[in-house]
């Protein structure tokens, strides 16, 4: 039975679901024996919430949502896709110029969901744990998720590119995810100019001034370029919301849509 489902698999399939998981492993190794703040522990509050829940269930979801739906939708509308206008690029300069693109989107989207009030109720479950890991950063609302993956995902499809890059994209994407919220001590000094890491990101999730700044996801030159960098010296702490947030998924989803007027 497991050799049949694993046949159902492209290689480029299992390849992808063995780097995640195995980034996954090796972030929670690293995190013992190198931590940024030491009395964090794997089994933290919240933890089986962010890996069943959101991690596995709502990743799981929405992936069919986005791809069988929204992206078929738009592709079968548009008939883009049959121009196959990127199908002759090697798989790894289109990796560069999706990532590179993408995450100029996701610095400007970022960005705009701390100042609207809108969109930082979708936005604020992913800034409501209290510890920060490898894991904490799969904590987010659905809705921002959709209409996050669907424009990283929609322009690969429509310029028509082979299936391996929206794998490779989708690893990019996790890995980063999971490597600027580890409870990782790193010190990449220069490079921090260019590469987002934790050094940054967790300032970005702390309750004090942080929390309005670093707004970059792969690439931190986007912070530097548009002034919105921010390095203290003290370590970040404290972290998640001032304001009361609700513990488990199906709350967390639907507080989003609460009355403005309360807390």
């Amino acid at each position: 039975m497991f050799h049949n489902l694993l046949a159902s698999f492209q290689p480029f399939e299992i390849i992808s679901y063995v780097v995640i998981i195995s980034a996954a492993l090796l972030f929670i190794i690293l995190e013992r024996i190198f931590p940024y703040n030491k009395d964090q522990k794997i089994l933290r509050e919240g933890f089986f919430n962010d890996l069943a829940l959101y991690t596995i269930a709502q990743s799981y979801i929405l992936g069919i949502i986005i791809f069988t739906f929204i992206i078929r939708i738009i592709d079968n509308s548009t008939g883009l896709s049959r121009f196959h206008l990127f199908a002759g690029i090697p798989i790894w300069i289109q990796l560069v110029f999706f990532t590179i693109t993408h995450d100029l989107y996701i610095y400007w989207m970022h960005r705009w969901q701390h100042s609207n009030k809108y969109l930082w109720r979708l936005h604020e479950a992913h800034h409501s744990p209290k510890k920060v890991d490898w894991l904490s950063g799969s904590r987010s609302h659905a809705f921002e998720i959709l209409i996050n993956q669907t424009i990283e995902f929609l322009p690969i499809v429509l310029l028509g590119s082979p299936p391996e890059v929206i794998a490779y994209k989708g690893v990019i994407s996790a890995v980063w995810g999971m490597y600027i919220h580890s409870n990782l001590s790193v010190k990449t000094g220069w490079l921090q100019k260019i590469i987002n890491g934790p050094e940054m990101h967790r300032i970005h999730h702390t309750t004090g001034k942080g929390r309005n700044r670093n707004f970059a996801t792969k690439l931190a030159i986007w912070d530097w370029i548009f002034e919105t960098g921010y390095m203290p010296e003290d370590r970040a702490a404290e972290y998640g919301l001032k304001t009361f947030f609700p513990d488990n998924f199906f709350k967390q989803f639907t507080f989003a849509f609460r009355n403005f007027k309360k807390n």
